[in-house]
């Protein structure tokens, strides 16, 4: 696996732990393959691509940070 690649899943993996610990996912983990993560939302594990991987994780973390200030 190139560096750039186990920089990516290195990012991806601090993002889950970020949404697991805002209870955003229930669960995450490596994919079947090497440029894959599972991630476990709404109860239903999906495996992604390590850059949608980061997306989703990225948008997800957003939109709860900015649902948080806007209920204050």
């Amino acid at each position: 696996m190139s560096t750039t690649k186990t920089e990516l899943r290195s990012e991806v993996r601090q993002l889950a732990d970020k949404a697991f610990h805002l209870r955003l996912i229930s669960g995450y983990g490596d994919g079947q393959d090497s440029d894959e993560f599972q991630i476990v939302y709404q109860g239903k594990p999906k495996h992604f691509r390590l850059e949608r991987a980061r997306l989703i994780l990225n948008d997800l973390i957003t939109t709860n940070v900015q649902n948080r200030w806007s209920l204050e």
